[in-house]
């Protein structure tokens, strides 16, 4: 074969392997253009089931399919087993006057006289098949040269399966890293994990748990930092929707020239930068769920066209005229009077009372005491954990200035607050120093009142005082050891602040 021949032999070989995730497909069409080539009579691929040491015929040119199914071979038996056994390529002239050719497949009863050339195909330094080849029997057909194509083939298919293999493992591992992610989105978002204990919150939960299991529209309300994107990823992994997908969208991040695009999507050339066609949340969302927080703050156009999502389930891209069905469940959630913006024309009626059918409504932290320290807790083990830090509790001052404060920022400005503590903190607990200033001397939460220096002084010694005998159990001996300083300095401290350090014997 002459040497332009071979390179487009290749070149057409190497094409047809890239053409196809398909094994069998690639092989196949291997086996057809070797045919065209080699003046290739029967070829077929075998590859080594490691378990059973059995040879099998995966793909096969000029055999019929029963003797593809039915043939096997043990490791070592004939041309085909022995190559594979020592991995070295056999080239037989004729195989007439071969006694170790086996014909298991009964396709060389012909007349015809017949040259068989076999190669292995190796991964490494393992054998994992063999590559054969009936051809007429020429006597200037140069069986090296035919052997030397083959074993380039050979390695090219070598590569083909390492390649496939290599894909069908990350495919794999995408499979299970997806699952393993779902499942701790759906632990993490469990009604359950939704820290709160008081009446309001077992209220939430209850509605949560109503609504979830649903395909009803559900509007949440509260204030900035309440938790409402909790609620909403709660109800979508709780529902019979939570294998699909949950699209989240801020209403309010957007200019809203924009939204619209973002929401339904545009065509290309649509509007001056649309350079491709894109998807909308609501075509990414289909069969799942989308969130679409800060709902008060989209224009009145894009207000048209989404109330129409909620009636139809259809929309159009920007730019489009096709009309696109779609299968959404909505939930939205908003810290804005809704029933004012409509009243002010700012937000449409009919849109608030499609959005407004199964109502959520979020305290804001002021309004559930009881959680707070609740929620501190979970804060400091989270943080002291990210951070390395052994912290385990709050000290008494610390806790009462928490509890007194009106959290303007809820839950969300807790937790900040909180972060911060665990950072400035080296001790193994969280003082009043700790805590940010709007809680120490901030006048709204009436937490400390302006303070002298000398009266900053004795407000920090109190603490450490009534921390230490509530640590000791109001031992006295034991609480000057903390403080690493006398009995007779606690006692006269104590006497000074009007700490009576016996009533907590």
């Amino acid at each position: 074969m002459k040497k332009i021949e071979e390179i487009t032999l290749l070149y057409e070989i190497s094409k047809a392997l890239s053409e196809h995730l398909d094994l069998k497909k690639s092989l196949y069409k291997v086996l057809g253009i070797l045919s065209n080539s080699l003046n290739m009579i029967r070829g077929t691929v075998t590859l080594l089931h490691p378990l059973r040491d059995e040879i099998v015929i995966e793909v096969a040119h000029g055999v019929p399919k029963t003797a593809i199914e039915r043939v096997k071979y043990k490791l070592g038996e004939g041309i085909t087993g022995r190559v594979i056994e020592t991995g070295k390529s056999v080239a037989i002239p004729k195989i007439s006057e071969e006694p170790l050719f086996l014909d298991r497949t009964d396709t060389r009863k012909l007349k015809q006289e017949l040259s068989f050339l076999c190669v292995p195909i190796t991964k490494g330094n393992q054998v994992i098949g063999a590559l054969s080849v009936d051809r007429p029997y020429d006597k200037n057909y140069d069986l090296g040269t035919g052997t030397e194509i083959l074993t380039v083939v050979a390695t090219m298919i070598a590569r083909h399966v390492i390649n496939l293999e290599t894909i069908h493992l990350e495919k794999q591992q995408l499979r299970e890293e997806n699952q393993r992610l779902k499942g701790e989105l759906e632990n993490k978002y469990r009604i359950n994990n939704i820290i709160g204990n008081s009446n309001k919150m077992r209220e939430v939960f209850q509605m949560i748990s109503q609504v979830s299991k649903s395909n009803a529209t559900v509007l949440i309300r509260g204030e900035s930092g309440t938790g409402k994107e909790l609620v909403a990823n709660s109800i979508h992994y709780n529902s019979r929707r939570a294998k699909n997908p949950f699209v989240k969208m801020n209403c309010a991040a957007l200019p809203a020239n924009l939204i619209e695009s973002e929401l339904f999507g545009h065509e290309k050339g649509a509007f001056t930068g649309a350079i491709r066609q894109k998807l909308g949340k609501f075509e990414l969302a289909h069969k799942g769920t989308i969130f679409l927080d800060e709902i008060g703050s989209i224009s009145l156009d894009v207000q048209v066209n989404l109330l129409r999502v909620l009636q139809e389930k259809e929309f159009e891209r920007v730019g489009g005229h096709k009309t696109i069905k779609t299968d959404v469940r909505i939930i939205a959630a908003t810290n804005k009077n809704l029933e004012q913006a409509v009243e002010e024309g700012t937000f449409r009626g009919d849109l608030y009372y499609r959005l407004n059918v199964f109502p959520i409504y979020m305290p804001p932290l002021r309004e559930r005491k009881t959680d707070i320290l609740l929620l501190a807790d979970h804060f400091l083990e989270k943080y002291a954990t990210e951070n390395g830090k052994d912290i385990r509790r709050f000290s008494t001052p610390a806790i009462d200035m928490v509890v007194d404060y009106h959290w303007p920022g809820n839950v969300r400005e807790l937790e900040n607050c909180i972060e911060r503590a665990v950072l400035l903190c080296e001790e193994g607990v969280i003082h009043s120093y700790h805590l940010p200033p709007t809680l120490q001397t901030g006048k709204e939460s009436n937490t400390l009142p302006d303070q002298s220096l000398e009266e900053a002084i004795a407000s920090l010694e109190r603490e450490m005082i009534i921390d230490a005998l509530k640590n000791t159990r109001g031992n006295i001996t034991q609480s000057a050891k903390i403080l690493k300083t006398t009995v007779r300095k606690v006692a006269y401290k104590a006497k000074k602040y009007g700490v009576e350090y016996y009533h907590y014997r």
